[in-house]
């Protein structure tokens, strides 16, 4: 019966369902479209010991000092514009940006791939996601 309503429902508000459909595909062609897809924990790893690629953590300089990954490099999101320059060694190697969610990333990788770093991209899940796979932290 209930399935019954919802197809009913489905037939009656039809403009509804579709504008929520195309609403939520736009919403994540945007999202997929900022920053790439994300690597999950083990391929950042993989991809920065393979091709002497670094982490750029740029959570709060308290959060950072809370627990890190191991030679990462801390700058905050806010300050990123103004310490680009102390990337440069990194242009041309992976640069893989870790925020505590995985959600604040998109934005940095953006704007690492608009001043060159064609190798820029986002750990899925940020540090959650890292100590959630018992990866290990220095402090």
């Amino acid at each position: 019966m209930s399935f019954g309503l919802f197809l009913l429902f489905l037939g009656e508000q039809w403009v509804l369902v579709t504008a929520l459909i195309v609403t939520l595909w736009l919403l994540y062609f945007t999202e997929a479209r900022k920053a790439g897809p994300a690597l999950s924990p083990q391929q950042a790893i993989t991809l920065t010991n393979a091709e002497g690629g670094i982490f750029l953590d740029i959570r709060e300089a308290k959060d950072f000092k809370q627990g890190h990954i191991a030679g990462a490099i801390n700058i905050p999101s806010a300050s990123l514009p103004n310490r680009m320059g102390e990337l440069n060694a990194h242009q041309d190697k992976p640069v893989v940006v870790v925020c505590r969610l995985g959600q604040t990333s998109s934005a940095a990788v953006k704007q690492l791939r608009e001043e060159g770093f064609s190798q820029a991209h986002r750990m899925a899940g940020g540090m959650l996601s890292w100590d959630d796979n018992r990866l290990p932290v220095t402090k």
